[in-house]
């Protein structure tokens, strides 16, 4: 059968031309030769082949695509990593049924992403948030890396569910994939008081984890909205401390530091009774990937991204596009 009759346009001078800008372009994007190359081979000069490649395109001789396959949707995450500077952005495109589905999709992909960014040897601190339980869970191929905590055990009652796993925990699961040292701790997340929280900073095994942590090569962490249910952290706040929060401007928490809407990091009274790296602490590790899902969580996670906090982002296409046409306060 033979091919279908494409007329020639004003674009080109005649049906020559029109025949030789398709036989450069098949060269050029079939055949993997280089406008010099195809310029020598059909004795022409380059110029003329890097016209007529242009014509090509504007005509739509030639039509290029990026295939998309699996889950990710590259258009957002190119867009995603573009608009806010990333170092990578990986948008996931999967059912939003409900919260654990969704968690699940984006541990597979942020477990992907991890065991692409660390090479061996690597120090890797681990924040507590469901999503990086989830992260942790499917992880299955790494090299050989030691694992640091960076936030300390979360009661149960907070957390909403009984069997889910703690930071130790995940340290702990990780390190086993990873065939490395665990760094670990047992001092809960958030203490009664400034003074209490002070004397366990003081512990060795503490004092060693964060040592560690200032030396290590990626964090995961998640990213909490304050208010009820977007923040695991919310439930442990009392009411006067909310009321501060509120008062200070507190729109976001990333692995225990509260941020405001612009992403500047807040001191207030809440901070003090948690066991957690500090905002100098999780900038000085060089990769942080965060890992953040739900819609209504879309200021929080602009406030983490405008904190500098967060060099890459595994998220969901619903949370991205909404980051991308709401970029606001």
């Amino acid at each position: 059968m033979s091919a279908p009759l494409l007329r020639s346009t004003n674009a080109f001078k005649g049906p020559a031309e029109l025949v030789l800008a398709a036989e450069i372009a098949r060269r050029h994007y079939l055949d993997g030769m280089t406008k010099v190359e195809i310029a020598d081979q059909l004795r022409v000069s380059r110029f003329r082949v890097a016209r007529l490649l242009q014509v090509a395109r504007q005509e739509g001789l030639v039509r290029i695509e990026i295939q998309q396959s699996g889950t990710i949707d590259l258009d957002r995450s190119i867009r995603l990593r573009e608009r806010f500077g990333l170092q990578h952005a990986v948008v996931v495109d999967c059912a939003e049924d409900d919260a654990h589905s969704v968690r699940a999709n984006l541990g597979r992909a942020a477990a992907d992403l991890l065991a692409e960014v660390v090479t061996a040897g690597d120090l890797i601190g681990l924040a507590w948030a469901r999503c990086v339980q989830a992260m942790v869970r499917q992880v299955r191929r790494m090299p050989q890396a030691s694992v640091v905590q960076l936030t300390g055990v979360l009661q149960r009652g907070l957390a909403g569910q009984n069997d889910e796993d703690t930071s130790v925990d995940l340290v702990r699961a990780l390190a086993r994939v990873c065939r490395g040292p665990a760094y670990l701790y047992f001092a809960p997340f958030l203490v009664p008081d400034a003074a209490t929280a002070g004397a366990l900073r003081r512990q060795p095994e503490i004092v060693r984890a964060f040592d560690k942590a200032a030396s290590a090569a990626v964090a995961v962490v998640g990213v909490g909205g304050w208010g009820p249910g977007l923040s695991t952290l919310y439930q442990g706040a009392t009411p006067a401390e909310r009321a501060e929060m509120a008062r200070a401007g507190v729109r976001a928490e990333l692995a225990g530091i509260c941020l405001s809407a612009e992403g500047e990091p807040l001191h207030i009274s809440f901070s003090e009774r948690m066991i957690a790296v500090d905002p100098a602490q999780l900038a000085g590790i060089s990769q942080r990937i965060a890992i953040p899902y739900g819609t209504e969580k879309h200021q929080a996670v602009l406030a983490a991204l405008r904190s500098g906090l967060v060099t890459m982002l595994v998220t969901h296409s619903s949370l991205a596009e909404s980051l991308l046409t709401r970029d606001q306060p």
